[in-house]
């Protein structure tokens, strides 16, 4: 009687993972967001490339890159969270297959997670760079500031997670 409810206790635990399936739907749903957001972008991009300056068209193509990175970070998180967590995705033999899928365990996800987060500061703080008028006002030189906090607090996250990877890598597992 007592294995059967363990077994069954087990089991329960082990199909709970399924509930985490609607979060990466749920994250598949944002990309479509994004690519929303990304083709708005480019078709305004397009129509005022004539008469925008050459600042304003670079920060328009530095927010498609913004765009583009966070939907690769997306798709990162859902193929290779649904992969960790939740079950196969069983694409073996299609051609487009991603050389890294399947492949990355949850600290590697953590590492190109972070990565990515901070390519995507990078970008943001070059496009707040671009914008900086010619006299900046006090409030604005705080948020400047702050802004390269931020990033750097990204960083060095990344250098940590980076570290702390390096340093489990080479201790005994048990």
């Amino acid at each position: 009687m007592r294995n059967k409810i363990e077994h069954g206790l087990e089991m329960t635990v082990f199909n709970s993972r399924w509930l985490l399936a609607p979060f990466y739907l749920g994250l598949v749903v944002g990309i479509l967001l994004l690519f929303i957001k990304f083709i708005q972008e480019l078709i305004h991009l397009i129509t005022h490339v004539l008469t925008a300056p050459e600042s304003e068209v670079v920060i328009g193509i530095l927010s498609l890159v913004d765009m583009a990175l966070v939907g690769s970070l997306l798709l990162m998180i859902i193929f290779s969270g649904y992969e960790i967590f939740v079950s196969k995705i069983d694409v073996a033999n299609h051609q487009d297959r991603p050389e890294w899928m399947g492949k990355v365990d949850f600290g590697g996800l953590k590492i190109k997670v972070i990565g990515a987060i901070v390519a995507i500061s990078a970008i943001d703080l070059l496009k707040t760079f671009m914008e900086i008028p010619a006299e900046p006002s006090e409030g604005n030189i705080d948020m400047y500031m702050w802004k390269v906090i931020i990033h750097m607090a990204f960083v060095l996250s990344g250098v940590f997670f980076a570290l702390m990877d390096r340093i489990a890598a080479g201790t005994t597992h048990h």
